[in-house]
């Protein structure tokens, strides 16, 4: 088999040309050491303005970017994406095939995967809209406006279960087929089942990676070592070897977030390290820092622990040709 050019050294114009194929095998090819980063377009207009918040985590090393909170049917409550001009908000938000282009990654949507009827301890984080749930119109929709990839998952405290997801990675499957690249799991919202990788989960994380799997993700999700509490290197390894073994070509996502990714730079640089003793292909940084961003250093240094000065700059140029 011929790999794709690998997606650390591929240029705007290599991935703009990307199919979900090439993408999969430009991310199998880079050996562990993609950046995911993750951007909350709801609220905010952006760190800096004039820039939207995907092109600042870009250009400090993400290879990718996950947009959170998207809304496909309104598309103005994607305050992220929209643009500031005379002290007022545009009407509509940048499309993301314009982001795409400036940014020059693949770029994501997070679908939540709710349980409406869960009983969630605490506050209520976030509520399950029409346009941000995991649905065969949404999925269409995503596919329409040119998503690279899906992400079908649950928010902080909404009350999200496998059981959902996996109904949901067989729906995406379904619906999308390989046009879009999916990813599922759990590394968050472990208010009703605790998160993949947890060894106090009532149902052993296999059992789920499988189903998950054989529903068709192509990329399980699973928390980062060090960020969420109890989650150790030897947990996520043992799940990062089942989906490399179960179904070899089958990706692997470790995800720095529960707010820490909002720590300093040694604190995600000792966790990066230990992302990348897990065996996980892509390592992800949530975007709990300022404005729906995590800080454009830690997207940085989480990128140089993970690949390096040279793959780092490389990307941060941002070259198109």
């Amino acid at each position: 088999m011929t790999l794709a050019k690998r997606l650390i050294a591929s240029t705007k114009t290599d991935i703009l040309k990307f199919s979900a194929a090439d993408l999969k095998e430009s991310i199998l090819a880079s050996e562990g050491r993609v950046i995911m980063g993750q951007h909350l377009v709801m609220i905010n207009t952006g760190l800096v303005d004039g820039v939207t918040n995907a092109e600042i985590q870009a250009a400090y090393g993400a290879d990718m970017v996950m947009l959170n909170g998207f809304d496909m049917i309104k598309e103005e409550s994607n305050i992220g994406l929209r643009e500031m001009k005379h002290g007022k908000l545009a009407e509509k938000p940048y499309s993301l095939k314009q982001i795409k282009e400036w940014a020059g990654v693949p770029l994501g949507i997070y679908f939540e995967c709710p349980s409406p009827d869960a009983q969630v301890a605490g506050e209520q984080y976030v509520e399950a809209k029409e346009g941000r749930v995991a649905s065969r119109e949404n999925f269409l929709r995503a596919l329409e406006i040119g998503a690279d990839f899906i992400v079908l998952g649950g928010n902080p405290s909404a009350g999200t279960t496998f059981e959902r997801i996996i109904e949901a990675t067989k729906l995406a499957k379904e619906t999308l087929g390989d046009k879009i690249l999916i990813c599922a799991g759990k590394w968050e919202d472990g208010t009703i089942e605790k998160v993949l990788g947890d060894p106090l989960s009532e149902r052993p994380s296999n059992d789920i990676i499988k189903d998950l799997i054989d529903s068709g993700t192509d990329v399980i999700t699973l928390p980062a070592p060090g960020s969420r509490h109890g989650i150790t290197v030897e947990h996520v390894r043992q799940c990062v070897e089942f989906v490399h073994s179960y179904k070899p070509g089958t990706l692997a996502l470790s995800f720095l977030n529960s707010s820490v990714e909002g720590a300093d730079v040694q604190t995600i640089a000792w966790i990066a390290l230990m992302m990348k003793q897990t065996g996980a292909d892509i390592h992800a940084i949530g975007d709990g820092g300022y404005a729906g961003t995590p800080l454009p250093e830690n997207v940085y240094q989480l990128a140089l622990s993970i690949k390096g000065r040279r793959h780092t700059i490389k990307r941060m140029v941002g070259r198109s040709r």
